[in-house]
């Protein structure tokens, strides 16, 4: 019986990987049209507020942070305290920037998730409660009030120059934390022709959700105006109910079609790649060659009662390695998916899979667009 060495092993574990990958074709994507579109005419406000963080154990903000503990001594004087800003010396109050964002069909009473995040030098925002903060929407006005106790979602601890963190701390979240108190006017969706706008503009995809429209509707009502934009003249029947029509077209199913893409995060060595990735023709080789200097140092002891002297003498080595790793040949057709498992099996790292994806692209082997995060 032959024995086969690891290389070759791996070799032919690649070649299984890549012959069974090349001929996959991409899955087809269904969504529905809810997730695809969005209806252009009515939109999210997005609301800001400037408040206080009460409550803190001596990790709020410090002196050189004057706006927080003047916002404190104004807001003491309107109950009555009245203390001069520049004699109030506290550590457990932070000033935060609030926002919100107020959907267009919420009302008066209706309760909006925050998010609180420390504009000073606090430390931690952990265990605060944010005092009544107004929340002003794009035109200015009081749109909803906010208040509640934060949870950050992590903890901190430490003294004496010793410390411990968990996730970040300087920035809070209040789920339902502010009540709604005016809804800012909204121009109400047409009742003669809706356009609703592709959250990724393609024009295969907007062709793609014209005619599932038309399908639904039995007429030739849709079209596509261009790659991010899809018209519907609304039927005599629906002129009445246009939310009705909405809610049923957001159910239909379409196909979506997206760009070949692949994603770089060089930072921290992540790939992604879209499930319709595709090669050419190409053989891959990649080797590593490192190059380690080290230091040693030696001790140059003369011999006794003589006029030397004790000396330390640097000891250099060089050590200059190349990786061994095989050549790839990879069919055209094969995927990218299949690319990486193969490079992974020869021992490739995520960075080493970087550096190979972005030459297939200058060889003209991989037609995808490639984005560097």
């Amino acid at each position: 019986m032959t024995r086969l060495s690891h290389g070759r092993i791996r070799a032919l574990v690649v070649t299984v990987i890549v012959c069974l990958c090349a001929g996959r074709l991409p899955a087809r994507s269904e969504s529905r049209l809810k997730e695809v579109v969005t209806l252009q005419g009515v939109s999210p406000a997005p609301l800001v507020g400037y408040g206080l963080v009460v409550g803190l154990n001596k990790s709020g903000d410090k002196r050189q942070t004057i706006f927080s503990t003047q916002s404190l001594a104004n807001m003491l004087s309107r109950l009555g305290v009245v203390v001069p800003a520049e004699q109030v010396k506290v550590e457990n109050i932070a000033a935060v920037m609030v926002t919100a964002e107020l959907s267009p069909y919420q009302r008066a009473g209706a309760r909006l998730d925050v998010i609180a995040s420390s504009i000073g030098d606090a430390r931690s925002l952990q265990g605060g409660t944010l005092l009544p903060t107004s929340l002003h929407g794009p035109d200015g006005e009081i749109a909803a009030m906010a208040q509640g106790p934060l949870s950050i979602g992590g903890f901190g601890g430490g003294s004496g120059g010793t410390s411990v963190q968990v996730n970040h701390l300087t920035v809070g979240r209040i789920p339902g934390g502010a009540i709604v108190q005016a809804v800012p006017a909204a121009a109400a969706p047409a009742a003669d022709v809706l356009t609703f706008a592709l959250n990724m503009p393609d024009f295969l995809t907007a062709s793609r959700v014209a005619q599932a429209i038309n399908r639904f509707l039995g007429t030739s009502a849709a079209r596509a105006a261009d790659a991010g934009n899809v018209t519907v003249q609304v039927p005599q029947q629906y002129k009445a109910s246009v939310p009705d029509l909405v809610a049923q077209l957001e159910s239909l199913a379409v196909e979506t079609d997206v760009v070949a893409r692949v994603v770089i995060n060089e930072r921290t060595g992540t790939v992604v790649v879209g499930g319709n990735v595709r090669l050419g023709p190409a053989a891959v080789a990649h080797g590593n060659l490192s190059v380690r200097i080290s230091t040693r140092y030696d001790v140059s002891q003369p011999a006794p009662f003589s006029a030397g002297e004790t000396v330390v003498v640097p000891s250099q080595r060089v050590d200059v390695r190349e990786g061994t790793n095989k050549l790839v040949a990879l069919p055209e057709g094969t995927t990218l998916d299949a690319v990486a498992s193969a490079l992974n099996a020869l021992g490739a790292s995520p960075r080493d899979i970087i550096a190979i994806v972005q030459a297939l692209k200058a060889a003209g082997a991989l037609q995808a667009d490639i984005v560097i995060l």
